[in-house]
């Protein structure tokens, strides 16, 4: 097949689908290589960009998704769907987060670095198909566990959880339970290297006692 062929049917097949489609079907369908294909999809990507057109290519995985620019979405919003904008607080930004750096994670170890219960928090996250079920865990109870789903990468545009910028991750003992001690200790001595040396001056404290 010659290029400009398997371009057009490439677009042809992710405008149609209007899903993520995988590369193993595009591999099916023009039955051309998985290099040959990526390259391809790559330099429609380079020609939609310097065309200045309203729409991209963008890759979640192993697969593509032809989807529209995120600086045209004001405009498509009110069009496309009358529902009013979702917006994340911030507690569910911070549950989001411990679950992208997290696969895996169980509600209890949530709530256990969060310090209070998610059940609401969690909940939103799923109806905006942020985050899915990952499987039980195999441990007493055999609790759920979750993980971050292609919407939320195609959300905050990353290509993979391994595109995440580098955090901290929270400590696991043996039996899967968070070690909060080392995390406060080491939160503690951060804290303490912040604090002045200088003692408060005694209009300071004079102050501070007359108010109590």
């Amino acid at each position: 097949m010659e290029i400009e062929q398997a371009k057009a049917v490439i677009e042809a097949i992710l405008f149609a689908c209007g899903r993520e489609v995988n590369i193993k079907e595009f591999v099916s369908a023009l039955e051309m290589n998985k290099e040959d294909i990526i390259a391809i999809i790559e330099k429609i990507e380079e020609e939609y960009e310097q065309q200045g057109r309203g729409f991209e290519i963008i890759r979640i995985n192993d697969a593509y998704q032809m989807c529209t620019k995120k600086e045209y979405y004001e405009y498509i919003y009110p069009i496309l769907d009358k529902r009013s904008k979702p917006n994340l607080s911030n507690a569910a930004l911070e549950t989001l987060a411990i679950i992208a750096y997290n696969p895996g994670v169980t509600r209890a170890e949530i709530e256990s670095i969060r310090g209070v219960n998610s059940d609401a928090t969690m909940y939103k996250l799923l109806e905006y198909n942020l985050i899915e079920e990952a499987g039980k865990l195999e441990a007493p109870g055999r609790p759920m566990t979750y993980k971050a789903t292609p919407n939320f990468l195609k959300m905050f545009g990353y290509e993979s959880l391994e595109n995440l910028p580098d955090l901290p991750r929270y400590k696991m003992d043996e039996n899967r339970q968070i070690v909060i001690d080392d995390i406060l200790e080491e939160r503690d001595q951060e804290n303490r290297k912040e604090e002045p040396n200088e003692a408060p001056s005694p209009e300071r404290e004079e102050g501070l006692a007359s108010e109590q």
